[in-house]
């Protein structure tokens, strides 16, 4: 029997190639079955001790770049969310996205009232009679994650809202404390907030809620996934607040704005017509 190679994660941690979760993970991103074996199969066979997880996704994504470009983007979707940056702003307007994709009304960087001191808020989702008080916390590498510290800040800023609210009688409006990150909480933010009912929100937690999850179930898409464009292009587009594909797809004549070359603006355009066509 062939003794499974050992791969470093981002965690520094080591654990056995898995390739039928490679392949799991090239169909999800709408790789077909075979595709996606091919993939694998030429990724195993380059595989040696001690290669980290993130040299086996560029291998697995530039093949699949090659061969379909789409599932390329979809594949890439949890880098596409780090890119997001390099402020945290995007980031906030993808959470309320998401928030919208549910129902609710949301505005971003809202400033609330609280008993002490006034409060900026990333993201306000509101319908019927919820209120979600959220904020975003977003890091452009996995090596960053939330601590205790952040559900420990949340929860007093949240407290003095909240204590403000109720000195003026409240208006009969629940109330939620959300924290959403791209990366992952630590074990005692997840035992705090619990204790503190506040709802955490990371990459992979909790799991069938998870952001991953939440992406999947919604198929939002990030502009920074498509293959096509350039940084410098993704950019600009983020500066003047286009976060979606979807976005993108409505307002397509800012690509000449930018500066897209025309040899590939039907690649861009080919792009958007599918991805936002699922």
């Amino acid at each position: 029997m062939k003794t499974p190679v050992k791969i470093r994660k981002y965690s520094g941690d080591t654990v056995d190639f898995e390739k039928d979760k490679l392949i799991q993970s090239l169909m999800n991103s709408g790789a077909g079955e075979d595709l996606a074996g091919q993939i694998a199969d030429e990724v195993e066979n380059r595989l040696f001790d001690g290669i980290s997880t993130r040299t086996i996704y560029q291998m697995a994504f530039k093949r699949l770049k090659k061969m379909r470009r789409t599932s390329a983007s979809r594949y890439k979707i949890k880098k596409a969310i780090m890119e997001l940056g390099p402020s945290g702003f995007p980031f906030e307007q993808f959470v309320s996205h998401i928030f919208q994709h549910d129902g609710y009304d949301t505005e971003v960087g809202v400033i609330m009232e609280g008993n002490c001191v006034s409060h900026e808020v990333d993201v306000i989702a509101r319908k019927d009679n919820i209120c979600h008080i959220t904020e975003c916390k977003y890091h452009n590498t996995q090596k960053k994650v939330s601590d205790v510290k952040v559900p420990l800040y949340i929860d007093s800023r949240f407290r003095d809202i909240m204590k403000r609210i109720a000195s003026e009688n409240g208006n009969g409006t629940q109330y939620q404390g959300w924290i959403f990150t791209n990366t992952r909480f630590t074990s005692d933010a997840k035992m705090y907030a619990r204790c503190a009912e506040i709802q955490l929100v990371s990459w992979d937690y909790p799991m069938g809620k998870s952001l991953k999850d939440r992406i999947s179930d919604t198929r939002l898409m990030p502009i920074t996934a498509l293959t096509t464009l350039t940084r410098r292009e993704k950019g600009e587009l983020l500066d003047r607040g286009i976060v979606l594909c979807e976005e993108l797809y409505a307002k397509k004549p800012v690509l000449t704005e930018i500066g897209v070359a025309r040899t590939r603006l039907s690649k861009v355009m080919e792009d958007l017509d599918e991805l936002c066509s699922l």
